[in-house]
């Protein structure tokens, strides 16, 4: 009987995995990656279309983990969108 559970919560497992991957790989079909090169030669990942605040001049984007940043846009050499 010991076998059977340990079986039976690999089967959950799995399915959760498998589920949370689904959802993963969904929202990445939905929304573009972008790289900038910064004139210094830093790449930064952007998840999704960075914006321009043209008030400001500042270029809005969320960062590989999701948090949001600024860069100021006289120090963004190239924008090029990842997979298109």
């Amino acid at each position: 009987m010991h076998y059977y559970l340990q079986g039976d919560e690999e089967l959950k497992k799995l399915a959760a995995l498998l589920a949370t991957s689904g959802v993963v790989l969904t929202l990445a079909a939905c929304s573009s990656n972008y790289v900038m090169h910064t004139n210094d030669g830093r790449t930064i990942v952007a998840s999704g279309k960075p914006a321009l605040d043209d008030e400001t001049g500042l270029i809005k984007y969320k960062d590989a983990n999701g948090v949001k940043q600024q860069i100021n846009r006289s120090d963004i050499k190239e924008m090029v969108e990842l997979g298109q």
